[in-house]
């Protein structure tokens, strides 16, 4: 019996820990699990499946087209002797079995139609994709500096609770004033309100990322990943590498594609589509069969419009490269030095954080031993906490322009397989 409850209680306490685990996310997992999972992107699939689903059309034959046309003599008197309306005697049928015959290219066309359109759905879609990670990699960011503060708000609290301890002991003994007392007390209260507040943006923070991975788990990020990718070394490789693999470049080369084809296809359309067929045809008992065909003779449309668009179309294609060009140039020479600049801001901040905390240690250790000021203490404590913050600060500006280049780049969709 003791063994069945040992048994249940083991299960269930594993049960409880199952519920509550977290799963650690870093940045390329973030990526990874918003590229499988994301609603809207799901959601934005379906475009690509359409898309292939115009090619299966494209590649469909034109069905046989079956006529029939039955006619009889209208007046009695000219029936065949001794016979009614419907006696064969009477009566023609005619009955048509043909087929369209595509020509100049015009399925061949079609179809290369259909395949580039495919591709250029895909293109946006990875596109689609590429917009995506860059709004999960900065909210990554966003949590781990949610995170940041709240880990020194708590530190800092620490740090006044214990005082707070002993300050009340050396009240007793009368070794500091009442006011010394109630200042520490003061500031270890604010830190209370602060680590609530900072808990509640980590909270949201969390949530939006969630949203974003399209995951239903509870989840936490690893504060330990420390960005290491394998980047361009100057800006005239990143340059080369976004005009090369960044998907709205490939997006709009893929449209001009698309421009081509139609040409081609619009060109096609223009000739005339004939039908020929097979004819059988009684006529008043007596069976005929031939051939026919027809065919539009085109003295007014041959397709004139159509073919003058897909010119402009074309036009625009081209426009359209090298403005996303122009505009791939800009983006990444601002995010190449955007990062160069916070990349040096946070180098800058290399013996900050060590001398902070040396000086802190050292006034609070002067403090409690009476060689300096209440005042003086908590100003070092202030000092302390806004150098932690600028240099967290400094070091959020830093990661997200480091999405941001990614982003720019084209990068970030190959870190995400």
């Amino acid at each position: 019996m003791h063994r069945h409850y040992f048994l249940l209680f083991v299960l269930l306490t594993l049960s409880s820990v199952n519920g509550i685990s977290q799963i650690n996310y870093n940045l390329q997992k973030s990526l990874q699990t918003a590229k499988k999972n994301n609603p809207v992107l799901k959601e934005q699939y379906y475009d690509v499946d359409i898309a292939e689903s115009d090619i299966v059309t494209a590649k469909l034959r034109p069905n046989l087209i079956f006529g029939f046309n039955y006619i009889g003599v209208a007046a009695e008197k000219n029936y065949a002797p001794n016979t009614g309306f419907f006696n064969s005697a009477n009566t023609q049928t005619n009955l048509q079995l043909g087929k369209v015959f595509q020509l100049a290219g015009t399925r061949k066309n079609k179809i290369d139609f259909a395949s580039q359109n495919s591709v250029l759905t895909q293109k946006n879609y990875n596109e689609i994709e590429r917009n995506l990670f860059q709004d999960v990699g900065l909210k990554w960011v966003d949590v781990w500096a949610a995170q940041k503060q709240l880990e020194i708000v708590k530190k800092a609290s620490g740090n006044l609770d214990s005082l707070v301890i002993i300050n009340k002991v050396r009240l007793k003994n009368q070794v500091i004033t009442e006011t010394d007392l109630n200042r520490t007390t003061l500031l270890a209260n604010q830190y209370v309100l602060e680590i609530k507040k900072a808990e509640q943006n980590l909270k949201n923070e969390l949530l939006s990322l969630k949203y974003l991975l399209g995951t239903k788990e509870e989840i936490n990020i690893d504060s330990n990943d420390d960005f290491v990718f394998v980047l361009p070394s100057n800006l005239d490789d990143f340059l080369q590498e976004a005009l090369d693999k960044r998907t709205d470049v490939l997006a709009s080369k893929s449209i001009l594609d698309v421009a081509n084809t139609n040409i081609n296809l619009q060109k096609s359309l223009a000739y005339p589509q004939p039908e020929l067929g097979l004819i059988y045809n009684p006529q008043n008992m007596i069976p005929y069969v031939g051939l026919y065909g027809t065919i539009e003779l085109p003295f007014f449309s041959r397709n004139q419009g159509e073919i003058k668009k897909s010119s402009y179309l074309k036009q625009q294609a081209e426009q359209n490269l090298e403005a996303t060009q122009v505009l791939i140039r800009t983006e990444i020479t601002n995010a190449y030095n955007a990062y160069q600049t916070q990349k040096s801001n946070l180098e800058n901040f290399g013996g900050l954080l060590t001398r902070s905390e040396n000086i802190l240690k050292s006034v609070k250790y002067s403090y409690l031993r009476g060689g300096t000021t209440i005042i003086d203490f908590l100003e070092a404590q202030r000092s302390w906490l806004d150098i932690q913050q600028q240099y967290y600060d400094s070091m959020q500006e830093y990661r997200r322009s480091y999405i941001t280049l990614l982003y720019a780049s084209g990068l970030i969709n190959q870190i995400a397989q």
